[in-house]
């Protein structure tokens, strides 16, 4: 169990960098989903995949996982039901650099998956910092009831730029009231 982990929460930008999953199941599956949402060029390598990886955009290489599959790969998920292939390729993913999410314990990686909510254009990650996806999940459902819509935050960015375009008292107090504006819509107290 994660207790007192000290991770950087942090948003990456891997877009058309190299993933490799090792692994084929349904943990692997959503992590491939997960990737590709972040348009992640996406390899996977598995004897067994489930149906529905072949669904996807993603190169499948159906056999074991091999030393030197990882190469060039920024991001590594180490996803299979085998702890010494799960174990061998954290270990070539750390030599050739690349950041680790193990499927089976995230203690064993840099990388964990949050629950997220997104709408509009707003994400919001949601990590326990212990092994409790569940208790994360239910609050990224609940934080994305609170998300604003389009209209809306089109309206806050409008009302962001005419602030910006001020000077000086007039400019704070124009920011002030578009913070005021955002907490009362999200029912956060001033």
């Amino acid at each position: 169990m994660l207790r007192g982990v000290s991770v950087l929460p942090v948003f990456l930008n891997l877009c058309a960098q190299r993933a490799v999953v090792v692994g084929g199941g349904a943990v692997a599956l959503r992590r491939v989903r997960t990737l590709l949402a972040a348009e992640l060029q996406v390899t996977v390598i598995a004897p067994e995949l489930h149906p529905d990886l072949r669904t996807l955009p993603v190169q499948l290489e159906r056999r074991p996982y091999r030393e030197g599959d990882l190469m060039g790969a920024r991001l590594v998920v180490v996803a299979t039901d085998r702890p010494d292939v799960n174990a061998a390729a954290a270990a070539e993913a750390r030599r050739v650099g690349a950041l680790v999410n193990h499927a089976a314990d995230a203690t064993l990686g840099e990388v964990r998956f949050p629950a997220t909510a997104q709408r509009a254009g707003v994400q919001v990650a949601v990590g326990t910092g212990r092994e409790l996806p569940m208790l994360a999940r239910a609050v990224a459902e609940r934080v994305a009831q609170l998300l604003p819509g389009d209209a809306q935050i089109s309206g806050w960015v409008t009302a962001r730029e005419q602030a910006l375009s001020l000077e000086g008292a007039g400019r704070e107090s124009a920011l002030q009231r578009l913070r005021d504006d955002i907490q009362a819509a999200l029912g956060v107290p001033a």
